[in-house]
């Protein structure tokens, strides 16, 4: 059609429902259905709109759950660390000391609390000596010439790494195999 047959034809109706009301009547009718879809899909769009957000709140508050505790987390790790250190530095003689075996015993079971307590809010350790490099969990410190191992796995931990549920908390400090020059 050209724009002159449809002005001709606009034109044709305006005068036909002049004198037919039933035609104008029924022109309203659909413009009036017209805005009531248009309505419902608006509706429908808000109501969509309404959901994603509430979804996305709820995943929000959730991850606040879960993860409230990352940096308090992090702070306590180095004292996990100490801790590991102190007992680690403890001689074998003085360990069957009589005098220091409390103390070993009570830094023993400090250690075995502290591993208790990261357990219950989601935090492990990262498995590191033997696995091959993972740029997402292990942090590469240096390279250690070795036949006995893979190059690119991981022969020495330096720093434990943890994880709190499924997100790092902290990388595992590791030296990595490679070929002897």
């Amino acid at each position: 059609m050209t724009a002159d047959s449809t002005e001709a034809e606009t034109s044709l109706r305006e005068e036909t429902a002049e004198a037919a009301p039933e035609v104008a009547e029924h022109d309203r009718t659909a413009e009036l259905e017209a805005q009531v879809a248009e309505a419902k899909a608006a509706v429908l769009y808000a109501q969509a709109e309404t959901q994603n957000v509430r979804r996305r709140f709820e995943k929000e508050a959730q991850d606040a759950r879960a993860y409230a505790a990352t940096n308090f987390a992090r702070d306590i790790l180095s004292v996990a660390d100490n801790l590991s250190r102190a007992l680690a530095a403890i001689p074998a003689d003085l360990r069957d000391d009589e005098k220091l075996k409390g103390l070993v015993i009570g830094l023993e079971a400090t250690g075995r609390e502290i591993d208790s307590v990261f357990a219950r809010h989601g935090i492990s350790k990262i498995v590191a000596v033997g696995e091959a490099l993972d740029p997402n969990r292990h942090q590469a410190m240096l390279e250690i010439p070795t036949m006995d191992a893979e190059p690119g796995s991981v022969v020495q931990e330096i720093q434990t790494g943890y994880m709190i549920k499924d997100r790092l908390l902290r990388p595992a400090l590791v030296g990595v195999a490679k070929k002897p020059d």
